[in-house]
């Protein structure tokens, strides 16, 4: 995959929709759990977990297929999720009928103001663009409670990754890009929603079949 070819000018939601709409299928069935995480990104998960109150209510803001919902509820959370693909919202309800799942914009989010402990953001900000992060911070802060809790996964580094090809080899016709940042850079941005680090990691790939390293912040909504 190529880093520096210019797919398209700006990708907007309605690429990462349209993309995600095709490709749902074939997603959900080689990620049907937690199958590409690590023992690290795991640990990440169980210690925003249990930052959280007992009984915590957590959003999965794009949750894909829903694969990350049932770890979430095995941590002790109330979980629903949302996605910005209507295909990957139907299919979630057909693997993961327990939850609740919606779909809509993580720019726009369908909650009410400090709904949720804790928001749950796992490699759901890659495909927006650096100038939709403030906005997309700040509606993961907006649906937040006081002192609640957010987590970005995010695949660290920089410059934008064309992943089109990945699912070409699948006989998928997509246009979809992916764009990496620092840790420092996820931090800013969510310092400027009104949010404080509490936790950072950063791991180099971890096979031959990964290009770039794989970076999770956790922060508190000040």
């Amino acid at each position: 995959m190529g880093a520096d070819r210019n797919v398209v000018a700006r990708q907007d939601e309605g690429t990462v929709r349209a993309a995600y709409d095709v490709v749902a299928p074939t997603y959900a069935d080689h990620f049907r759990s937690t199958e590409a995480e690590a023992p690290l990104d795991l640990a990440m998960v169980e210690h925003f977990a249990s930052l959280l109150p007992d009984g915590a209510t957590v959003l999965d803001a794009g949750c894909g297929a829903g694969r990350m919902l049932p770890l979430l509820a095995g941590l002790g959370c109330h979980v629903e999720g949302v996605d910005l693909s209507p295909a990957m919202v139907s299919r979630a309800r057909v693997d993961h009928p327990d939850f609740v799942t919606r779909q809509g914009s993580l720019t726009d989010l369908p909650h009410a103001d400090e709904t949720f402990d804790g928001v749950f953001s796992w490699y759901s900000t890659i495909h927006s663009p650096d100038a939709e992060l403030p906005r997309l911070a700040a509606e993961l802060r907006r649906v937040a409670r006081p002192n609640g809790v957010v987590l970005v996964a995010f695949q660290s580094g920089s410059g934008v990754r064309d992943v089109a090809p990945a699912y070409a080899a699948h006989g998928l016709d997509v246009v979809l890009e992916r764009y990496n940042r620092t840790p420092d850079q996820v931090v800013d941005v969510l310092a400027g929603a009104g949010m404080t680090e509490v936790a950072r990691m950063e791991q180099k790939p971890l096979s031959d079949k990964e290009r770039d390293a794989q970076a999770v912040v956790i922060a508190r909504v000040s």
